[in-house]
């Protein structure tokens, strides 16, 4: 589910234009107001930062926007990374409507909680760390309650990133906390409504889908193929997905 089998990038949007579309909105709105610097740009942030004040005044778009924007290139293009490792095998099995229901309701719920909870009035926040984490949240649901969608090396997987997610969560200066757990909570309480008539994720649906011009043909071999993977590959890919999240949690930021 997580490891990445498209041949190149071209197919890599044929199959997921949804996540595909939104890690270009992250870095094209980094590009314009980070190192542009556009007085355009730089209005622009400053209308969709998450700001309590704003909100509390009738700006609510203030509780959407956030999840577009980041501080710095790194906090842009790690949350980005995330978004490919773990955004697509959702939004084949969800279908793009229902990903992005998953993803906008965990994001838009992670910055009501930080308005809501959070105390001071001028506090403010930008990332899209809430909505990703409503994705684990759904992945987490899978875990426990529909283990017909997922097998166990990917369930212990996302286990291991939850629970380093929310530890980082934690200890981590300058993250925001609300975002992030009640962006999984929102993720988690809606996946059983979204999981319902789903079927589990399948590189080989791709491959059905492609129109490419070439006829699709039967080898003889390929199941052989999908049995020699080297010992260990299991293991190496958690450690792979666990160095990311801890350096997700690392360039988290708020303003």
């Amino acid at each position: 589910m997580f490891i990445r089998t498209e041949k190149n990038l071209k197919d890599f949007i044929r199959f997921y234009p949804i996540v595909s579309t939104l890690v270009i909105i992250h870095l094209a709105l980094w590009f314009f107001i980070n190192f542009l610097q556009l007085p355009i740009g730089l209005r622009f942030f400053q209308w969709g930062a998450g700001y309590n004040l704003g909100i509390h005044n009738g700006e609510y778009w203030r509780l959407v926007t956030p999840i577009f924007l980041h501080g710095d290139f790194m906090h842009a293009l790690f949350n980005s990374f995330s978004l490919v490792l773990f955004g697509p095998a959702l939004e084949q099995m969800l279908g793009k409507f229902k990903f992005l229901v998953a993803y906008f309701a965990a994001g838009i719920i992670g910055n009501l909680a930080t308005y809501l909870i959070e105390p001071t009035a001028f506090y403010s926040h930008i990332g899209a760390s809430g909505a990703i984490f409503g994705l684990f949240g759904v992945y987490v649901y899978m875990v426990l309650f529909r283990k017909d969608l997922i097998d166990q090396a990917n369930a212990q997987i996302v286990m291991v990133i939850s629970i380093i997610g929310l530890i980082m969560t934690f200890l981590r200066p300058g993250i925001n906390i609300y975002a992030h757990i009640f962006g999984f909570i929102g993720g988690f309480a809606l996946a059983r409504i979204l999981l319902s008539n789903v079927k589990p994720f399948s590189p080989w649906r791709n491959q059905s889908n492609r129109n490419d011009g070439n006829p699709v043909q039967f080898n003889s071999n390929r199941w052989n193929k999908r049995r020699v993977l080297p010992r260990g590959t299991g293991k190496t890919a958690i450690w792979i997905v666990l160095g990311i999240l801890v350096l997700l949690g690392i360039m988290s930021r708020i303003l």
